[in-house]
């Protein structure tokens, strides 16, 4: 649970009215004025009110710390830091910082933005240690933080194994998708082994007794003849055209 905005609203003193010169003053009548609206709950009239006396005197830490106030107030977290911030360069004033800080946390928390929550309420306590408010805000969104890294690493697990899951799927897809067309080849493969196993096979030509006999006696009249020609023409080779 986020404790409540810091609400204190300066007042002026004698001494400062004192001090201040004639447009000084007409800003801190803006000022007071801005203060009575705030008190009644009127932020955007207190607003213009606080707006007007910066016109005057735009050095004022009054000014710009209420006016951060009225704007928070109003739900207006960006602008309101700026009007802190500037609050906290016009001043030296531990106090004034250490509440400025204090509620700088306070709008970065309404943003989520843990980090800076973090680190607006550690700034607020070096200049008060003894503010438990800022204490507990401290305390909270370092859990919320802590809650957010957990939940960024759970996220973060879930969509790894999402991708390695659909990067699976679609391994087994394209697996299913390969396996027919591996199955229709190995088909195809054994039907043409298949067929050259039914085409009929050359086999050796036999030759009866006679046929061997009639080429014998062929061969036999083919060397008589050979050998009657080299007689004839002794010294000189006769070609033939075959071999034997």
């Amino acid at each position: 649970m986020i404790r409540a905005l810091k609400k204190y609203l300066f007042l002026v003193s004698t001494i400062l009215l004192a001090l201040h010169t004639a447009q000084a003053q007409t800003g801190n009548k803006y000022i007071r004025k801005g203060n009575d609206l705030y008190k009644k709950q009127q932020y955007a009239d207190a607003e213009a009110n606080y707006k007007k006396a910066l016109e005057l005197n735009g050095k004022s830490v009054e000014g710009n710390y209420n006016l951060g106030n009225s704007m928070y107030s109003q739900k207006r977290f960006d602008a309101a830091r700026k009007e802190y911030d500037s609050s906290m360069k016009l001043t030296s004033s531990k106090d004034v910082k250490a509440d400025a800080n204090y509620n700088i946390g306070n709008t970065y928390m309404e943003a989520k933005n843990w980090e800076e929550s973090i680190r607006s309420y550690k700034n607020a306590l070096k200049l008060d240690p003894r503010d438990e408010e800022a204490r507990y805000n401290l305390a909270y969104a370092q859990a919320m933080l802590k809650n957010q890294q957990n939940q960024q690493n759970k996220d973060n697990k879930d969509n790894k194994d999402k991708k390695d899951q659909k990067k699976q799927d679609q391994k087994q897809d394209k697996d299913k998708q390969q396996q027919p067309k591996d199955q229709d080849k190995d088909k195809k493969d054994q039907d043409k082994k298949d067929q050259q196993d039914q085409r009929p096979q050359p086999q050796p030509s036999k030759m009866d007794k006679q046929q061997a006999e009639r080429m014998l006696e062929a061969l036999s009249q083919q060397e008589k003849n050979l050998q009657d020609k080299m007689k004839k023409v002794k010294g000189q080779p006769v070609q033939t055209d075959k071999d034997w």
